[in-house]
């Protein structure tokens, strides 16, 4: 099958499951268009405290991407360009946002990366500015990027908008607009971290799942759906689950996929006593699973057991696919388990062209402005880009170190204090994971 042979022929990293690796033509490069550069628009930090290398933006090697665990562009030598959309979005995205963008261009300097950002409106801040929640320009932009670093949307100022003028309405047709069907969301207990978790430690301590969620399929997408009167005269309100053979083939196949490269087991979750779209996707999995993947053990759980097993016993998961609505409820079920949602990023990814990389928690309107937001989320989303977007493991793996090694050196943001460790704000802990990236191995800032 197609989409099994391209996640074959890119190979995987540890946590990458889809690598792609388009070339980004002279003709998407010209349509990169008239953008705000990002550092001048939320006022990168250039302090000593926090040192910012500045993105080049000559010609080098734009738009060539290194696919899977290829070697990286500092290993070859040679400086590599990149187009990244930025997307603060609303509420704390922007203060979280700035901090990934820091670290991004530090370990681009590291590792000889050049970068090119490039920010967009998206969501409430949209709607405000142009009346769209996701304007024409911001879609382009994502299209002619090598991948898209999201923050958040929404807030309570547009929770009466119509439908169509909701801040959530930007990011669904974000995902539409790129293609980007599957969504991978890590659910990675941190063993700094394991004491923040409302479980037991013995339960939390050790879990390590990946949640791979469809993403634009199902009840959220489905036809018809709306408003109405029935025959009692009463409003009703109605939605569809529907899913095609493709569209579950293709989930399955990243599903699977991603468990063949992590412990080999896949628990495929739905709801086939009661749902149709579900016995066909439980049908599915099972005959692709048994024709392509004899090695990777397939299991089958309903969501509603699925739900109390992720809090019972979540050690028994290694990779769980599911459908969209679904995958939407588990994944923030999941994230619980690790502490605190502000550590978790994601994902979403399509068959070419660029991905989609943002935490897992929202807005968070309630403390935007105040510099309490936990930005690691965002940061190890930036690790996620680097991975999956950019094919540049080495690089994914010196940001995902320094979290740790600033979680090692006892720096908390509120959502994870606990006792004798050091309070610090979202732009505080951005720079002690700078200091902890710095502190890891020789810049390569000499080479540019």
């Amino acid at each position: 099958m197609a989409e099994s042979a391209l996640l074959l022929r890119h190979g995987f990293t540890i946590a990458a499951v889809l690598a792609y690796s388009p070339t980004t033509s002279s003709s998407r490069r010209a349509r990169w268009g008239a953008g705000q550069l990002f550092s001048t628009s939320l006022n990168i930090s250039t302090s000593s405290s926090s040192p910012v290398v500045r993105a080049r933006h000559g010609t080098g090697n734009a738009g060539v991407r290194v696919a899977g665990a290829q070697a990286s562009a500092s290993a070859e030598g040679a400086s590599k360009c990149y187009r990244v959309t930025v997307l603060p979005g609303d509420g704390i995205g922007p203060e979280i946002i700035r901090v990934a963008v820091d670290v991004l261009r530090l370990v681009g300097s590291q590792e000889g990366l050049d970068f090119e950002f490039k920010e967009m409106l998206v969501g409430g801040a949209a709607i405000d500015a142009v009346g769209s929640p996701l304007p024409q320009e911001t879609l382009d932009a994502c299209r002619d990027s090598d991948a898209v670093l999201l923050a958040a949307i929404g807030g309570y100022k547009w929770d009466r908008n119509e439908a169509h003028l909701r801040p959530e309405r930007g990011l669904l047709d974000l995902r539409v607009g790129l293609g980007v069907f599957a969504n991978l969301r890590p659910a990675t207990v941190f063993s700094q971290l394991v004491d923040s978790s409302t479980l037991k430690r013995e339960v939390a301590d050790g879990v390590d799942l990946m949640v791979v969620r469809e993403l634009t399929g199902g009840i959220y997408f489905g036809k018809p759906k709306g408003f109405g009167i029935n025959e009692h005269g009463e409003r009703i309100a109605f939605n569809t689950e529907i899913y095609s053979t493709a569209e579950i083939d293709r989930i399955a196949r990243v599903g699977f996929e991603t468990a063949r490269k992590r412990q080999g087991k896949l628990c495929s979750v739905d709801k086939a006593n009661v749902l149709e779209a579900s016995q066909l996707w439980r049908e599915r999995l099972t005959i692709i699973g048994a024709e392509e993947y004899p090695d990777v053990e397939l299991s089958h759980m309903y969501v509603d057991n699925a739900a109390m097993q992720l809090i019972r016993n979540p050690k028994q998961f290694d990779t769980i696919v599911t459908n969209n609505i679904f995958g939407d409820i588990l994944s923030d079920e999941a994230s619980i388990l690790t502490g605190s949602i502000g550590m978790l990023p994601s994902a979403s990814i399509g068959q070419s062209g660029p991905g989609v990389f943002e935490p897992v928690h929202g807005s968070a309107p309630d403390i935007a402005g105040q510099d309490k937001a936990n930005p690691l989320a965002q940061v190890l989303s930036v690790s996620m880009l680097l991975k999956y977007g950019l094919g540049q493991e080495r690089a994914a793996e010196r940001v995902e170190a320094a979290v740790k090694t600033t979680l090692d050196r006892g720096f908390r943001t509120g959502d994870i204090m606990s006792y004798g460790k050091t309070l610090v704000g979202c732009l505080h802990m951005g720079e002690e994971v700078m200091r902890s990236l710095e502190a890891s191995l020789p810049a390569r800032a000499s080479l540019h």
